[in-house]
């Protein structure tokens, strides 16, 4: 189903949450809003879901206005799916009448899934690998199955658009990974429009296709994950999603020489040209190496951290900590005086 939001506002009181957001999610995309805490992604994800109601702009499903400052159609009414990062299975419910209660309330139900609605609720629960557990109660289940059994819930009815609020963040590590592969797995297989919130810029990457990252309730950027990360368009862009050092210095077409070292010339080509314009370099972390010229950034090694495969530094250039990755083999130690260079451009 295609989503579109047009020049969507919201305000709280004084507060105005989202400041004129438009957006296009395509039938089938799987789009992925990435920001800090604060910056209206949630907002956003209640009035797709008819949480709440816009104070400006339209919201379009499939190009009918199903949100408009005037006139809102409730959530019943529209056809979608909801996971929360709080599970909110019914505690008195088995696994299997919770992926069945869509089936026999949804008003959306397609009347051959109704008719079929047990051997859904065992397609549901095969996609999501639970259906050994089609009997238990929530009470018996582990975090991650929890949120299994939410999202085959959700995706019973077959909605045409799933909205997923941070379904992962309360999640030990390691099965937010296997979860995150599922769920890419499944949008693969059922091909639903998917809205994905969340802060962790990782998991944006790694499971959308199409990333929209937010600042103080405005969109800074729209991209796939590779334009994104590779080509970002602002500074917050570059900072929260790479985690790029914005180093200062002066440009000369596409060449960079840092302010603490202008004999340096970087060859830095394909940057937007609001970095020009502020005199600003975004260097990611992986991009600086260790280097025997005298040339270049020049600083004390302050922090150090072993990360199995690599290790991350923290490097004091004139008062400004600048972060690079490097290899285990480099005996470096806190302490250490060091030069780096920008690499693999």
């Amino acid at each position: 189903m295609k989503t579109e939001l047009i020049e969507i506002k919201k305000q709280f009181g004084t507060f105005q949450a989202l400041k004129g957001i438009n957006l296009t999610i395509e039938d089938g995309e799987f789009v992925a809003i990435v920001g800090p805490s604060g910056c209206g992604k949630t907002t956003l994800l209640r009035l797709l879901a008819g949480f709440e109601t816009p104070s400006d702009g339209q919201i379009l499903m499939q190009q009918e206005i199903v949100a408009s400052k005037t006139n809102a159609l409730p959530p019943e009414k529209r056809n979608i799916g909801l996971v929360f990062q709080s599970f909110a299975l019914w505690p008195h419910m088995k696994v299997k009448e919770q992926v069945m209660f869509p089936l026999k309330h949804h008003r959306f139900v397609r009347p051959e899934l109704k008719k079929n609605s047990e051997a859904r609720v065992t397609e549901m629960l095969n996609i999501v690998g639970l259906s050994h557990l089609a009997d238990r109660m929530p009470s018996e289940l582990s975090g991650g199955q929890k949120q299994r059994v939410a999202i085959a819930r959700a995706l019973s009815a077959s909605p045409s658009l799933l909205l997923m609020d941070e379904p992962l963040s309360s999640l030990d590590a390691k099965l937010r990974v296997e979860l995150r592969n599922e769920i890419q797995l499944i949008h693969q297989k059922i091909k639903t429009s998917i809205v994905y919130v969340t802060h962790d810029q990782s998991e944006a990457l790694a499971m959308a296709d199409k990333i929209v990252v937010m600042k103080d309730g405005l969109i800074e950027q729209i991209g796939t994950p590779e334009e994104i990360y590779f080509y970002p368009q602002t500074e917050f862009v570059a900072s929260f999603i790479s985690k790029a050092n914005l180093i200062e210095g002066s440009w000369n077409g596409d060449y960079f020489s840092p302010s603490t070292s202008p004999s340096t010339r970087w060859y830095y080509p394909n940057v937007a040209d609001s970095f020009k314009q502020s005199g600003v370099c975004p260097v990611r972390p992986e991009q600086l190496q260790l280097s025997k010229d005298s040339d270049g950034l020049c600083g004390e090694v302050k922090n150090l951290l072993f990360q199995g495969r690599e290790v991350s530094c923290i490097v004091n250039v004139n008062g400004k900590e600048i972060h690079f990755i490097t290899g285990i083999h480099n005996s470096l130690k806190i302490g250490d005086h060091v030069t780096l260079n920008v690499t693999n451009l």
